[in-house]
Order: structure tokens, then C-alpha cells, then sequence
């Protein structure tokens, strides 16, 4: 037999369903039907039986099952761990896997099949040790339709009982993606360094996401900016309510699909943000399919077979731009303009409609070169800094007109500042 991990069907957003066909060929057979969770990777113990990696909800599962799809059996369910890349010894007696942690990107580990957690073997970033991190934890709610909908909490650094903070919202992609219990800083993703700056950062887990299924992550198809975004403000009126959060104080960031949902933050639902970094972000709906180099995927995944030009005002409507006359909240836009899949258009449109309302502070910054995401550690440096700057000004800071054009590192970073003290 071959062993796959593939999507249910031309529909489904994502690879995470696995299957298995015979090698004299036929129709595939999924294992694991209606399994509310996604695979992730899979290989042979023997040649009855796999091992696979999957996510469930936010948290990473170990297990095993056979061939005919009875004796499914969880071999290692892990809430504080991301686990990936599994390979097998000669024997499937024992692997080697890579797994983050809320305290520690990934590291190597030591797994005997079955018996035992994975042992770490390897710690790659020591310096870790001495730096103090937000406590970060999985956390859920009730929408408004009462959907349960999971997230990722990163308390700030020293948070105090009953004291409120600034937040950041870090909406990913997709939207078939999600955001597991493990390591969430890089370059495009504040995490712990905005936890060490004050903040409080929510990572949700909107419907559209995968991780719980095929079906939760199909119920957004058609109805792009609906129920979906509609989970995120959810969960920032949750977690007001809470007492985690400055009402006043939150902002929205996110690249691609997180984009367009940091434009809407910005647009639709500007009372609920006093700031946005939209990255890669999509902003017209219409205009993207004639830009995109995914024109089927938007038509069989995300549009749910149906063309913009079978639903023009609906398209519209659901456009950040449409809605750029509400925005109140300071918007930076920020794109690579080479980028293939979110055209740099969809940035430049969003600027124009929101500098010719003038209600609202914005600023386009673009990166030669850069694609969908930046590749350059100089624009990625850039990125992070620009990005942080900016919550700060408007969520901590003096808000007003926009920070200085150019970015100083060493101010950023607060290096200055420290040299003047030792002086």
C-alpha cells in the first residue's frame, strides 16, 4: 500500500486527512474518518500498521492505526509541545522528532515508539534560560452563535492580578491554518517580544481554521469576512471581559489572509481596534482573483465555486476597501511588490481609499524584491520593527500623527537608551 496525507477532497483547504491506496491502484480509502483533527505526517511500523503526527485543536498527538482502520490507538498526546518531523529508527523501535515549546523553538528529541513522552536531546537556544517570557496558554470561548473557538494566550511579562493591558491580536493565514501550543515569536509574529514590552497577545483559532476537522475548517467557504472574523472580535470582547485587556488599547496584525482580516479590523470593525499592521493583506476582493496566481483555489476553496463576477456586490462588500470610509483606526500597510499571490495592488488600494477619507493616520511601506512574506533579514528586521513601533505608538505612546518614516534599530531595540544610562 501507499500511505498519504492529502485533503478530503477538491474542496477540503488543506492536506490533513490520511489515506492509504494499493499499490495495484484503486480508489484511496481514508483511515481516520471525521477524525476532528488534522494529520500531519505519517509512516510505516510495520507493514500493517502507521504512526502518525496530528494536531488537535492546539495540542500535538502521537498515534498509531491499522491498515482495515481498527486500533487506533493515541500513543502520546502532548499540551506543551508542537511536534513534527518524525523518522523512524531501522527497527520502528524508537525516532527522532523536532518539537517547540511556549519557552523554546525547536529542539531534538528522542521518542521509543509507544512507551513513554519524547526526551529532549538537545538545547539550542540556551540564552533562553535567562530571559523571562510571558505565560502562554490555550484558552476558549463562546462566540456570538455559541461556537466554541480556541486561541493562544501570551500574558505580558510581570503581568499583575486584576491589571489590564495593552493587546495585540496575531490573526494567521489561510485561513486553513492554525496556531499550535509551541513556539509563536519570528519576525512576522511578536509573541514573546511583545509579551516582554507590555502586551498581551491573542492568538485565535477562527473558524476556517484547520486542526479541528474538516468541517469546522469548510464552514467559512462563501462567506469570506463573516462568521470568521466575527470569532476574532469575539474573542477580544471575551477577553476584555476578562480583565486581560485595555479596551481601548488593542491592535490587530497579521499577514495574507491575517491581512484582510487586519484591514477589516481596521475598516469594518474599527471600534474594536486603535491600531493595524496589515502585512500581504488582502483588500479587494474583486481585484484579487484577476491578480492572484491561485485563481482555482479562490474559486474551489474560498469563494465556494462561485466567480466574482456571480456575486460583484457581495464581493464588494465583504472588501476592506468598501469599508475604508469608517476606519478610524491608524493603519499601517506594509507589502513586497513581487509578491505573486496578495499582487502589491491590494496594499496600494487599501492606502489610497483610506488617505483620500483622511480620517484616520496610514502609512504604505513596500520591500523591493519581496514576496509574499519577507525573505531578507534586512526587511524582516525592518518588519519587526516598524510593526512594534507602531503598537507602541498608538497603543502605549502618544498615538497622533504616524512615527518618523525611517526606522532607527539601535532606538527600537532600546540600545541607545541604555548606552546614555551607563554614561
Amino acid at each position: 500500500h501507499l500511505a498519504m496525507v492529502c485533503g478530503q477532497d477538491i474542496n477540503d483547504p488543506s492536506a490533513g486527512r490520511l489515506k492509504i491506496v494499493s499499490k495495484k491502484g484503486g480508489a484511496p480509502t481514508e483511515l481516520l474518518k471525521g477524525y476532528e483533527g488534522a494529520i500531519h505526517q505519517a509512516l510505516w511500523l510495520d507493514k500493517e500498521t502507521l504512526v502518525y503526527i496530528a494536531s488537535e485543536g492546539t495540542h500535538s498527538v502521537l498515534g498509531k492505526i491499522r491498515l482495515d482502520g481498527s486500533a487506533n490507538e493515541v500513543l502520546h498526546r502532548d499540551e506543551a509541545a508542537v511536534i513534527d518531523n518524525l523518522s523512524l529508527s531501522s527497527d520502528a523501535k524508537s525516532a527522532a522528532l523536532m518539537a517547540s515549546t511556549p519557552e523554546s523553538p525547536r529542539n531534538v528529541y528522542r521518542w521509543t515508539v509507544g512507551k513513554q513522552a519524547p526526551e529532549k536531546k538537545t538545547t539550542l537556544n540556551p540564552w533562553l534560560a535567562e530571559v523571562k517570557l510571558g505565560k502562554q496558554k490555550t484558552i476558549r470561548y463562546a462566540a456570538r452563535d455559541g461556537k466554541e473557538i480556541e486561541g493562544i494566550l501570551v500574558l505580558p511579562v510581570g503581568k499583575k492580578k486584576n491589571t489590564a493591558s495593552p493587546m495585540i491580536v496575531m490573526v494567521h493565514g489561510g485561513p486553513e491554518s492554525h496556531y499550535r501550543n509551541g513556539w509563536l515569536t519570528w519576525y512576522s509574529s511578536p509573541g514573546q517580544i511583545a509579551a516582554g514590552r507590555g502586551y498581551a497577545v491573542f492568538y485565535p483559532n477562527y473558524r476556517g481554521s484547520t486542526g479541528r476537522g474538516v468541517a469546522f475548517s469548510r464552514v467559512s467557504q462563501g462567506d469570506p469576512a463573516g462568521a470568521e472574523f466575527d470569532d476574532i472580535v469575539d474573542g477580544v470582547e471575551h477577553l476584555v471581559k476578562m480583565g486581560v485587556a485595555k479596551k481601548d488599547k488593542v491592535g490587530i496584525t497579521g499577514g495574507s489572509y491575517g491581512g484582510y482580516a487586519s484591514a477589516w479590523g481596521a475598516t469594518y470593525y474599527t471600534k474594536y481596534f486603535a491600531a493595524s499592521a496589515v502585512f500581504v493583506g488582502v483588500t479587494d476582493l474583486v481585484s484579487k482573483v484577476g491578480t492572484t496566481d491561485i485563481p482555482q483555489e479562490m474559486y474551489r476553496v474560498h469563494y465556494a465555486e462561485k466567480w466574482p463576477w456571480e456575486q460583484w456586490d457581495r464581493m464588494l462588500e465583504r472588501s476592506p476597501i468598501f469599508h475604508a470610509d469608517k476606519s478610524r483606526t491608524p493603519t499601517l500597510i506594509l507589502h513586497g511588490d513581487k509578491d505573486p499571490r496578495v499582487d502589491v495592488g491590494q496594499g496600494r488600494e487599501l492606502y489610497r481609499h483610506l488617505k483620500l477619507r483622511g480620517k484616520a493616520p496610514v502609512r504604505l511601506v513596500t520591500y523591493p524584491g519581496e514576496g509574499h512574506g519577507n525573505r531578507r533579514a534586512a526587511s524582516r528586521m525592518d518588519y519587526n520593527l516598524r510593526v512594534l513601533r507602531w503598537m507602541d505608538h498608538y497603543l502605549k505612546g502618544p498615538g497622533g500623527e504616524p512615527p518618523a518614516y525611517p526606522v532607527d534599530p539601535e532606538a527600537a531595540v532600546g540600545q541607545k537608551e541604555k548606552a546614555s544610562k551607563s554614561k
